[in-house]
């Protein structure tokens, strides 16, 4: 089964439901907390578990598992147990594709805005 745009049906004319464009503004406001879009990324690479997802972010355990809890009740993601750890993992390749799209373009901006910043200060330097 396709997935990305090319597999999404057409919007309907005149507009998209307002149900619609409330569930995903809630996806993006889940994701504009940067300790979870960094969750998200790095659960996009691999599983993890909550000690290793804290020791990445820079957060305590707490902090992380009280994110992980808000992405999982949201079905961003799921966890499975292993022993006496909970391992998470993304259940979302949506919201997978649209974190791997949305970084490495703010990442391309960031170093087209630094580009032209030091272009003009070389020009004022000449």
């Amino acid at each position: 089964m396709p997935v990305g745009p090319a597999a999404n049906p057409p919007a309907p004319p005149g507009g998209l439901p307002p149900e619609l464009l409330q569930d995903t503004a809630a996806t993006f406001g889940l994701l504009s907390a940067t300790v979870r879009l960094h969750l998200v990324w790095l659960l996009a690479e691999d599983e993890r578990d909550v000690g290793t997802l804290a020791e990445h972010v820079g957060q305590s355990v707490a902090t992380v598992s009280h994110h992980l809890s808000k992405l999982k009740l949201a079905g961003l993601v799921r966890a499975r147990r292993e022993g006496k750890r909970q391992v998470y993992f993304v259940d979302d390749q949506h919201v997978v594709d649209i974190v791997q799209l949305a970084i490495p373009h703010h990442a391309e901006l960031r170093e087209s805005q630094l580009s032209r910043r030091r272009s003009r200060a070389q020009n004022r330097g000449a």
